[in-house]
């Protein structure tokens, strides 16, 4: 006990709006969106539509594919792959529902015209021509270099990220290289004030291992990689496979790795972690001396995104220089975790033929969607309140029911979540939290047609206050009338 520890008292709060919103009402909201990429060129969107996204979630699902097989058979790597199937599914869907945004609104040929006039106003004037003429151009040249090393560079990025066993490996070896050198000049993973965290969640993530899961993800890596391009293909595999049929040759090996490996132990891997390069260069681990043998192909790779990453930095500055110049006023930098205000209306929307998703959704849907098991288990209280019709005083006349959800057509991204959602009034109505999955083009462009976002309706955070938790008294303190 404390004297001095008393509840919080703001000189000021958010006024709630226990009348909530209804269709057509304005809304507005105040967050932080992360980072979007509507100040790419055209050649950066084409790049990730054909390549980059394709690729992402052709991998991403096959993991995905073969975890949850493995765990409706083994209820132990249910349990290891939990973690793993739930961050692949986001990015999966993610990526998904950007490459049906992105065709469904034809935002490639929208961007090309865009850079079309932008092009015209560069030429237009020979003041600008010298300064900006070769920019496009140059873009894309960089673009066209990335897509030309995609298939080897992503295959070298999945090798070390996907499979633990390499995963492990690889990062132990990496940062005994870069730890030998000064601390501003490592990867920043590695640097001393990250450090610490960087080896304990190595070491953590040795808690999810499962043998059957890595191995089969392995093999398949090892056969893509084998049947790369002649000119792409990464030296350290066939001298795993030896020549051999890719499959029989890699579950040959493979056999052996996993048996004798000690990849998984966490008190090797905390041996490994102290030692110098040189020192892991020596050991007998077949999953080590495969990470260090693919360490020089994966630094080449790092040391040439570096270099484009360069280049596309000072090429972009100067892109940008000349569109706020073409735009004027008009022109709205992309989100960069900065406070930002968005505005729409509640409105639904059509996300394919004859489908029509409401914009708001009640206690009603929560029911009928009730199983018993997760995602989808209610509580019994608020089936028994629902059979009851027990929804005063938060049940509009024209719904006779418990608004649960809502859509809005403000323009929301990442980190948007938790956001408040305003009435006209600037009463709290809501508390964004998460995108339609046709939104998520959000990142490269709004859309009247498919960028919705989703809050939860501030009416059914009071009922179940109210109602389950017992808290009238809050209400009461915020001033919302419980009759």
């Amino acid at each position: 006990y404390a004297a001095a520890n008393v509840p919080y008292n703001p000189r000021r709060h958010l006024k709630v709006a226990p009348a909530g919103v209804a269709d057509g009402d304005m809304v507005f909201i105040l967050g932080y969106p992360g980072r979007t990429f509507r100040h790419r060129t055209a050649s950066y969107l084409d790049y990730e539509y054909r390549v980059r996204m394709p690729a992402t979630v052709d991998w991403y699902g096959w993991q995905i594919e073969q975890m949850e097989a493995a765990g409706k058979t083994d209820p132990a790597a249910a349990l290891k792959v939990a973690p793993r199937v739930k961050s692949l599914s986001n990015t999966y869907k993610n990526y998904q529902g950007k490459l049906v945004g992105i065709r469904r609104t034809n935002m490639l040929a929208t961007r090309q015209e865009e850079e079309k006039r932008l092009s015209d106003f560069i030429q237009a004037d020979a003041g600008r021509k010298a300064k900006y003429g070769t920019v496009l151009a140059e873009i894309g040249r960089v673009y066209t270099e990335m897509e030309s090393a995609a298939a080897r560079e992503t295959l070298l990025q999945f090798l070390t990220r996907s499979p633990d066993a390499i995963r492990v490996a690889f990062t132990v070896y990496e940062a005994a290289q870069e730890r030998q050198k000064p601390d501003v000049e490592r990867e920043s993973a590695y640097m001393e004030r990250n450090w610490k965290q960087t080896s304990s969640r190595l070491l953590l993530s040795l808690r999810n291992f499962h043998r059957g899961v890595d191995q089969s993800i392995l093999k398949e890596l090892l056969v893509r990689a084998a049947k790369l391009p002649a000119d792409q293909r990464v030296s350290a595999v066939p001298a795993v496979l030896k020549g051999g049929e890719p499959a029989t040759a890699a579950d040959e090996f493979l056999n052996d790795a996993y048996g004798s490996t000690r990849i998984q132990d966490e008190k090797f891997v905390e041996e490994l972690l102290a030692r110098k390069p040189e020192e892991i260069a020596r050991e007998e681990d077949p999953f080590v001396r495969l990470a260090v043998a693919l360490y020089p192909a994966v630094k080449a790779m790092k040391d040439a995104e570096k270099r484009r990453e360069g280049d596309l930095n000072r090429l972009y500055s100067l892109y940008l220089d000349v569109k706020k110049e073409f735009l004027g006023g008009e022109f709205v930098p992309d989100a960069n975790s900065t406070l930002r205000l968005t505005f729409g209306r509640i409105k639904g929307y059509e996300p394919r033929d004859a489908v029509f998703m409401q914009p708001i959704t009640t206690l009603s849907g929560v029911v009928e969607k009730h199983t018993g098991e997760e995602p989808f288990d209610a509580p019994e209280a608020l089936m028994e309140l629902h059979r009851k019709k027990d929804f005063r005083p938060f049940a509009p006349p024209t719904l006779q029911d418990v608004p649960v959800g809502i859509l809005y057509d403000t323009d929301t991204t990442g980190g948007n979540s938790g956001s408040p959602v305003f009435n006209a009034r600037g009463e709290l109505v809501g508390v964004n939290f998460d995108r339609v999955w046709e939104a998520t083009i959000n990142d490269y462009g709004w859309s009247p047609a498919y960028s919705r976002s989703i809050a939860v309706d501030i009416r059914y955070v009071l009922w179940v206050a109210l109602k389950l938790g017992g808290a009238e008294h809050l209400l009461r303190e915020m001033g919302v009338k419980t009759e």
